[in-house]
């Protein structure tokens, strides 16, 4: 366990280091991921490489420096941090645990599928934009994640949009999706007293909060699909971008409810009823915030270009999947 211990350190050390030498390089005005000390910033990453159910945190923070380090301009420089960092990337795999991941595989399923692992570079050209809805629990974000790792283009979920706007200097009041999106209830009753209801008519210009907070989310998501090649989780993305006439790939991850039960008691520490709620909880507030914001069916087939059930492939086999859509 000690050595465990002081492999984290380590790793956490190289990667204060890295966001410092990517930052030195961009010379960004949207400033440094990690702005607290070394030796904080050292202990909560730490934390976050044996936490299992915060391990996706880490992974957004990696993603963010991996963002950065794409848009170094002097190409040797922009190898060799991008070297460093597939470096760190491939110590962290090594270890227990990590991001939190544990496959999502369902076995007497994986014998009817035969697809072969072919991959192919996607060609050049306009921007890849890959919107990716799913269920909670069907390792989605896991996909997510490591499929913008093999295409080399950059990865937003919420906790990435809530740090980019925050560094945008909008209010965070006004963009943590993240917060609008926990508490979403639309379809409830609002318990605010007159006060808070006149203070944030005036604060976003007399729209409630949550709408406001969902206009500021998809000016960012169309300013990002319009600038760069990426894969955003979430957020409606699909429907905003539709919406906007702007050309990305929609996909749904899902899975067998039983699966992604299963799935959940391993990355979260949960007993099956406590796992059970959660998805419930979490399907409820998915589908409700897609199907109000958009006024499609969230999960319906006919809104996505490819649907996947995860636990047919597993985490790699369904990053091949979508590879072999892109590669078309």
């Amino acid at each position: 366990m000690q050595d465990n211990k002081e492999k984290y350190r380590e790793l956490a050390n190289r990667i204060y280091d890295l966001d410092g030498e990517v930052y030195q390089c961009v010379g960004s005005n949207l400033g440094r991921t990690f702005t607290g000390s070394r030796e904080n910033t050292v202990r909560n990453l730490s934390v976050l490489m044996y936490t299992k159910p915060d391990g996706h945190l880490l992974r957004s923070e990696l993603a963010l420096i991996s963002n950065m380090a794409r848009t170094i301009k002097d190409k040797e420089q922009r190898s060799r941090l991008m070297e460093k960092y597939n470096q760190i990337l491939r110590d962290i795999e090594d270890l227990p645990d990590v991001f939190g991941k544990e496959d999502i595989l369902d076995q007497e399923r994986v014998a009817l599928n035969n697809l072969v692992s072919r991959r192919q570079k996607i060609s050049e050209g306009d921007h890849l934009v890959i919107c990716i809805s799913r269920t909670q629990g069907s390792a989605g974000n896991d996909i997510g994640f490591e499929l913008a790792d093999d295409l080399k283009i950059n990865y937003y979920d919420v906790e990435i949009f809530d740090q980019v706007l925050k560094r945008l200097e909008a209010e965070k009041g006004a963009v943590n999706d993240k917060e609008s999106f926990a508490d979403f209830n639309k379809y409830g009753k609002r318990h605010t007293d007159l006060k808070t209801v006149l203070r944030e008519f005036n604060r976003y210009h007399g729209l409630p909060k949550q709408d406001a907070v969902f206009f500021n989310m998809s000016d960012l998501i169309c300013n990002l699909a319009r600038t760069e090649d990426c894969i955003i989780m979430g957020r409606c993305a699909d429907a905003i971008l539709k919406n906007n006439h702007i050309p990305h790939v929609s996909l749904f991850i899902s899975a067998p409810f039983a699966v992604r039960v299963q799935h959940i008691m391993a990355v979260r520490n949960m007993n099956l009823k406590q796992a059970a709620r959660f998805l419930r909880k979490m399907d409820r507030q998915h589908r409700r915030y897609y199907e109000f914001y958009t006024g499609e069916k969230w999960g319906k087939p006919e809104n996505y270009d490819l649907c996947i059930n995860s636990a047919n492939y597993g985490i790699k086999e369904t990053i091949d999947v979508i590879r072999r859509l892109l590669d078309e």
